[in-house]
């Protein structure tokens, strides 16, 4: 189906062909408090769609940045110890290869509570973090990261350029795709960024998305889903260029792009582009199928756990993360299967979550009460859960991963 009257986020063109339709849903990340129980929750159609011009996937609607990120934002990267491993391990990388030191200064656009930026303040290397969500980026003062409490556009990027504050590398991780004006934000990078200068960013592969029916990081926040050839593109319509592309494992699979003002692509880009091409991922028949695999996913986990449930199974989840809201709100399990969610951040213990209202309460409480099965919900993390839980495991207990295909470990 062509929607004729949206136009691209990246390149303004109309004529999108739909891809996918999770139908309505509550913000992913809008975890509820108790007193909010009674209310009715906002929902939002959550559609995804391709440009046939542009080769982005992007989903329709936009909810209001300020609506999703600034007011009581849960989400605290600290509390990942594969995501802290993952951070050193590009901070130790950029200062090598960049070789920064006291005089070179780092930003980062979502820099949230400061778990990257605290590996330079450590190294004697000044930067300064940017985040729109009060909590985090009081965090990261907090622990010695210098932090702007702001959202990053073209205009705060003038403010600091005009005083002499150009940066010699640019963090940008998980937020491009949360860009609403993609065009602003680039722009902002374009100037912030020294003339020699590298932006780092990481964003979701489309590949993995598709490839592994990872339907669940589809929610409002995140508006695109980058292949190597999109973000080319996308990249090039606002003068900045792609020069290095690696591929990473974490949240599922992600695409950490180097970025600077001269057009100098080396063999990694040029292969990933050549094998992009091969495959099909500018083309909309490489997504034709989709939504048939993620209905077969939702049918068949749905009938599982309805099934262990009848069985006079108790069955909780764990990780209150953005993707298991959607997971849970489009498969239809609720409070009548999942007993609670776990979570080791402490910001998320004692709300519900958005649409199912199931309580999330501490991981001691596997321990503690002993469902018969665990769901982990954020199954990019499943082994570091795993691990951290394994006296859970070693009682009896039992975890179900759901995607691509569920299993029983």
């Amino acid at each position: 189906m062509k929607i004729k009257d949206i136009a691209c986020r990246g390149c303004g063109q109309t004529g999108l062909r739909m891809v996918l339709d999770l139908g309505e849903t509550p913000l992913a990340d809008g975890l509820l408090t108790l007193d909010k129980l009674d209310k009715t929750e906002r929902v939002y159609p959550l559609e995804v769609a391709f440009c046939p011009e542009c080769s982005l996937v992007q989903i329709l609607k936009t909810v209001p940045p300020d609506e999703l990120f600034c007011r009581d934002y849960p989400y605290y990267s600290s509390f990942s110890e594969e995501l802290l491993r993952h951070s050193r391990d590009n901070v130790s990388s950029l200062i090598e290869s960049r070789g920064l030191g006291a005089e070179s200064l780092v930003v980062e656009l979502a820099s949230n509570d400061g778990y990257l930026l605290k590996n330079f303040v450590e190294k004697g290397i000044p930067c300064l973090g940017i985040d729109p969500a009060d909590g985090p980026a009081m965090a990261a003062e907090e622990a010695g990261v210098p932090t702007l409490c702001a959202f990053f556009s073209k205009e705060l990027a003038e403010q600091l350029s005009g005083v002499g504050r150009r940066a010699d590398v640019i963090i940008a991780n998980n937020v491009l795709a949360h860009v609403s004006d993609v065009s602003g934000f680039l722009a902002g990078i374009k100037i912030l960024l020294k003339k020699n200068g590298v932006a780092s960013i990481e964003v979701p592969y489309v590949r993995d998305l598709i490839d592994n029916c990872e339907f669940d990081t589809i929610y409002h926040e995140h508006l695109c889903y980058f292949s190597a050839t999109s973000i080319d593109r996308l990249l090039r319509r606002n003068s900045l260029y792609l020069n290095d592309i690696k591929r990473l494992s974490i949240h599922g699979g992600s695409l950490r792009l180097y970025v600077g003002l001269k057009d100098e692509p080396g063999e990694a880009v040029t292969t990933l582009l050549a094998a992009e091409k091969a495959l099909g991922i500018n083309e909309f028949e490489y997504y034709r199928d989709f939504a048939v695999k993620v209905s077969n996913i939702r049918e068949g986990l749905r009938m599982m756990l309805l099934g262990l449930k009848e069985e006079g199974k108790r069955i909780a989840a764990y990780g209150a993360a953005a993707k298991g809201s959607t997971l849970l709100n489009y498969i239809g399990i609720g409070r009548n299967v999942l007993d609670f969610v776990a979570d080791r951040n402490i910001h998320k213990q004692g709300r519900f979550m958005p649409g199912t209202r199931i309580p999330i309460c501490g991981p001691e409480q596997l321990s503690k009460r002993m469902p018969d099965y665990v769901l982990i919900l954020a199954w990019n993390f499943a082994e570091e859960i795993i691990r951290q839980q394994e006296n859970y495991r070693q009682q009896g207990g039992k975890f179900i991963l759901p995607i691509p295909v569920w299993k029983i470990t």
